[in-house]
């Protein structure tokens, strides 16, 4: 239905086309020069004749179908933790920067999760995906060093 509503556009200007170049120059007599639009007029004149009007009606020859696969099963992707390690240089204030900063955790949050890495020699972050949980990794070791601290930040598979 496209094709043909399309055919007749550009039918209808491609007589219009002729039709002003026949009014305003003589070099239309030589139908060599535009055989191709007199062609596509030619046609389009032969489909008018035949009484079909191509901008309305429903040709089921031309009706395309959509053909889409959808998987049934969509894995969601490993997660990954983030863990923080206690060390004897790095200040607390310095840990519980990085959580708010890198790990976007409220201080309340930051203070909890700092705690536990001074008390329980590790804490976790947070659980992100595999190229996120890389980057604050990454992160987390550009700021430290940055800062003159050997903070050490793994990621470990859920």
């Amino acid at each position: 239905m496209i094709i043909s509503s399309t055919l007749a556009i550009l039918a209808k200007a491609g007589i219009q086309l002729i039709q002003s170049v026949m009014h305003s120059s003589s070099l239309f007599r030589s139908r060599t020069s535009f055989a191709g639009v007199t062609r596509f007029a030619t046609f389009y004149e032969i489909i008018k004749s035949s009484g079909k009007d191509l901008m309305s009606e429903y040709s089921p020859e031309i009706e395309e179908e959509v053909d889409s696969q959808t998987r049934d099963e969509v894995h969601e992707p490993p997660m990954y933790k983030v863990l923080l390690y206690n060390d004897n240089y790095t200040t607390m204030d310095f840990v519980v920067e990085i959580l708010i900063i890198v790990f976007n955790k409220s201080p309340e949050e930051a203070v909890e999760i700092m705690l536990n890495v001074h008390r329980k020699g590790i804490g976790v972050c947070g659980v992100y995906s595999y190229e996120i949980s890389e980057t604050k990794v990454e992160t987390v070791h550009t700021l430290a060093r940055e800062y003159g601290f050997p903070l050490k930040c793994t990621m470990e598979k859920e």
